[in-house]
């Protein structure tokens, strides 16, 4: 068995972090989301083949050609025409049945378990807020329709992402057309495909997906049970609360509820809750955390449950206050100040 692992995007929503890199390579539970989900597929499938495209060359040098028992190889997707696109791009690497999958989210190993039993599967989910996500319409468990984030109310059965297919869907993409975004959707292929196939729907055990930044909290807490998680040459004297440390830090302050990636300093007397502090940080000061931030992607205030900040790599903050819903853009120097808006 193949899997397809769809890894190309840019990835805005997630600035600052992906400004420096690929989503893909983002931690949480000290483990890059790409890991993750080839550590889940590891006993399922003999290959991945990872599609590329933004900052191609540091999944290629981090993954290499070989994960664990894994095969790996790489297609780049040179423009971002959308996943039908990118999708496409593997078809001369295909045998014949696959899986795939957004690099970007993480499945759980249940879930490419029960996916691979029927002949063509989506694997779907129950959430709260159905307009963030394109829906589904089933009927009996078999796929009968598909929304792209619906407007109005249709279903709360959200498509995750995960399908497993065969080498007939090709011929479906190639004739796809863009849609409003100028862009080949899979999801249309997909829609086309049920329309000849039956399409098994098959429930989530566990689907985090990775919009924004603090989706990457929230995906952290699940995946190391609460417990904190301290990478190797670490060095504690502060408290560490509910958290993940990365390798190589200093941490000399209180850290509760967030993610603090390798070779950073958290400063004496400095408080992080709630946040993510990158990689290559030095940090002494204040995050006020609060329920019900606001924090601005791309133009939209978008409300948080509860959300401190967001520190890039290779910045230095000293004796600031950061107010919740903040991001610090990478390799900043700011100092005796009190930050109320994001630095860009």
């Amino acid at each position: 068995m193949q899997a397809v692992i769809l890894a190309a995007g840019k990835s805005t929503r997630t600035y600052p972090l992906t400004l420096t890199k690929p989503k893909q390579l983002l931690k949480v539970a000290n483990k890059t989301l790409l890991e993750h989900n080839l550590d889940n597929l590891n006993e399922f499938v003999s290959e991945v083949v990872i599609t590329v495209g933004y900052k191609k060359d540091s999944i290629k040098n981090y993954i290499g050609y070989k994960y664990k028992d894994t095969q790996i190889k790489y297609v780049e997707q040179k423009r971002q025409l959308g996943t039908g696109d990118a999708l496409l791009k593997v078809e001369d690497y295909i045998e014949d049945e696959f899986i795939s999958l957004n690099g970007d989210d993480i499945y759980a190993k249940e879930d490419f378990k029960n996916i691979l039993k029927n002949k063509y599967s989506i694997l779907v989910k129950k959430v709260e807020n159905p307009e963030l996500f394109g829906v589904v319409v089933e009927n009996l468990n078999i796929l009968v329709d598909l929304i792209e984030k619906p407007e109005k109310f249709i279903s709360n059965i959200a498509n995750t992402g995960l399908y497993k297919l065969d080498k007939k869907v090709f011929p479906i993409l190639r004739s796809l057309k863009k849609s409003k975004r100028r862009e080949y959707e899979l999801t249309d292929a997909i829609k086309q495909f049920s329309l000849k196939y039956k399409i098994n729907c098959v429930k989530s055990k566990q689907w985090i997906p990775i919009g924004y930044p603090w989706d990457l909290l929230k995906a952290d807490r699940v995946l190391r049970r609460n417990n904190n998680i301290i990478g190797n040459n670490s060095k504690i004297s502060g408290n560490v609360k509910n958290s993940s440390i990365g390798s190589s830090c200093l941490i000399k302050g209180d850290v509760k509820n967030s993610i603090v990636m390798d070779k950073t300093i958290i400063d004496e007397d400095s408080v992080v809750e709630d946040s993510i502090i990158g990689e290559n940080v030095y940090f002494k000061g204040r995050i006020i955390a609060k329920n019900n931030a606001y924090s601005n992607v791309k133009g939209k205030r978008i409300k948080v449950d509860r959300f401190g900040a967001v520190i890039s790599n290779n910045s230095k903050l000293a004796d600031v206050i950061i107010n919740a819903g903040c991001k610090i853009w990478p390799n900043k120097t700011i100092s005796n100040k009190t930050i109320k808006k994001d630095v860009m």
